[in-house]
């Protein structure tokens, strides 16, 4: 599937001739695209005559920068030393069975659900944690997980 490209230009239009642009450019981007795929970058590096390596390398050494498309809620599961001794593992366990994900995969195949593993979430007093979009949820089971999930499943768009 092409993207369309024709409202990333008013964007470019704003950074285009300013200095120390490039992280900025590419947030405004990413917001716009939901992600920055290999053709949005080669745009961007055209359009902007920016070398298309600078765009990649920053992309992929930032992790704020996602390079697939990426689900409608994200599902941040904590492994920092509480979680992982409260049964971190268990609960991604957990995660990806309720979230059919097969080997490999980290995006339900609805598009519904991103699963990103992070090294902590701050929030060792409840540990074993995971954070959906911006609400945590601790001292959890993997049993509560497919719960959880249902709440997100079935919202519908406003």
């Amino acid at each position: 599937m092409e993207q369309d490209f024709s409202q990333l230009d008013a964007i470019l239009g704003m950074y285009r001739g300013k200095p120390g642009i490039l992280i900025p450019l590419m947030q405004e981007a990413q917001n716009l695209l939901g992600y920055l795929s290999k053709d949005a970058m080669r745009y961007i590096a055209q359009k902007m005559n920016i070398p298309a390596a600078d765009i990649y390398g920053v992309a992929t050494f930032y992790s704020m920068f996602k390079l697939k498309p990426q689900g409608k809620h994200i599902v941040r599961i904590c492994k920092g030393t509480a979680c992982h001794v409260s049964d971190a593992d268990g609960i991604k366990e957990a995660l990806v069975e309720a979230m059919q994900l097969e080997k490999g995969e980290d995006t339900t195949k609805d598009m519904n659900f991103t699963l990103m593993e992070v090294a902590c979430l701050g929030c060792c007093s409840l540990a074993p944690v995971i954070m959906i979009d911006d609400t945590t949820y601790g001292k959890l089971t993997p049993e509560a997980i497919p719960g959880i999930l249902e709440r997100y499943a079935f919202v519908e768009e406003q």
